[in-house]
């Protein structure tokens, strides 16, 4: 196992490589910079050039590339363009949290509410709960995340007035638990909202999956053996029946801390998608390019924990 982990890290290099690659080779392809549509006919062109020369605009490529890497080895990701004087690992450090509370409490929901739901409904097919988990299923899967999110803000935070619709506390200066649960209070909607489809989607999957493992021969004859239904179910099936969700959750892994552009957009709430979003509209190339490489450097790492788990849940994945 242990070697597995130093191959899958040493092979993580050349992937990073190649996708530094990629994020820059996309940034050089955009039209435009951050000058572009902000130049005032009334300052001397030479001023905006000496601008760009001053941030290395100017540069060749593969000097333009190499400046970039050199930093972000070390954590440098240069000054944002837009935001003036300020670094843009501090603009994502001071982002990263709230996206990661979004994150975190999108995947408890997701996990506590699919998990459960598709187990009974495999357990108990074609009852009244198992269409009705069908539908939410299709419905999940269906409706849009700003849709939902929309209409959550007006029944829950506009009509009933039960959760804010918006930022991530309601007023400055509290701390302690007051604090803790206003942040909660604040992640519920965004957090249901980001997790709609993955949790339709995840229910799915698990009473498919386990649909499937009931069926099994060695399932048979754990029951010819006289072992319990619970022992039946959570010893021998949920173990097979998990791994294509452990295989979803590395993806969402990167997904979600990554930031979540759209549900952020729609509640307001600080994180990287609504920082990923405002940099796109101003070209803010340096925030842009940090951000992507986050979310694939997320992503890989989501994978590499999920093939941990694979023989975690199922002993007979080996990989020594």
């Amino acid at each position: 196992m242990f070697q597995y982990i130093i191959r899958r890290i040493l092979v993580f290099i050349p992937m990073l490589f190649v996708l530094t690659v990629i994020v820059f080779a996309l940034m050089q392809a955009a039209p435009g910079d951050a000058f572009t549509g902000r130049i005032d006919p009334t300052v001397d062109p030479e001023v905006y050039e000496q601008r760009r020369e001053a941030l290395g605009l100017n540069d060749p490529i593969h000097i333009q590339y190499w400046n970039w890497i050199k930093g972000a080895v070390v954590g440098d990701f240069g000054e944002s363009l837009i935001y003036k004087g300020r670094a843009v690992s501090d603009l994502i450090a001071e982002r990263f949290s709230n996206t990661l509370n979004l994150g975190v409490m999108t995947l408890i929901i997701t996990i506590v509410v699919s998990i459960p739901i598709g187990i009974y409904s495999a357990r108990h097919p074609y009852t009244p709960l198992d269409y009705g988990a069908t539908a939410f299923g299709f419905f999940g899967l269906a409706t849009p995340n700003f849709f939902f999110g929309l209409v959550a803000i007006y029944i829950f935070s506009i009509k009933l007035g039960w959760l804010p619709a918006h930022g991530t506390v309601s007023k400055p200066g509290i701390d302690g638990f007051e604090l803790f649960f206003d942040k909660i209070r604040h992640l519920i909607l965004p957090s249901i909202t980001l997790g709609l489809a993955g949790t339709a989607s995840y229910m799915r999957y698990m009473r498919s999956e386990v649909l499937d493992v009931l069926g099994s021969d060695y399932i048979r004859t754990a029951r010819a053996k006289g072992m319990t239904e619970n022992t039946v179910l959570y010893k021998h099936t949920l173990r097979n029946a998990l791994i294509p969700i452990i295989t979803l959750l590395g993806f969402e892994v990167g997904v979600l801390l990554g930031g979540a552009v759209i549900t952020e957009s729609v509640f307001q709430f600080p994180g990287l998608g609504t920082l990923f979003i405002t940099s796109i509209g101003n070209r803010d190339y340096p925030v842009i390019m940090a951000i992507n490489l986050m979310l694939g450097f997320f992503v890989l790492l989501g994978n590499l924990l999920a093939d941990i788990f694979y023989s975690i849940v199922d002993p007979r994945i080996r990989y020594d």
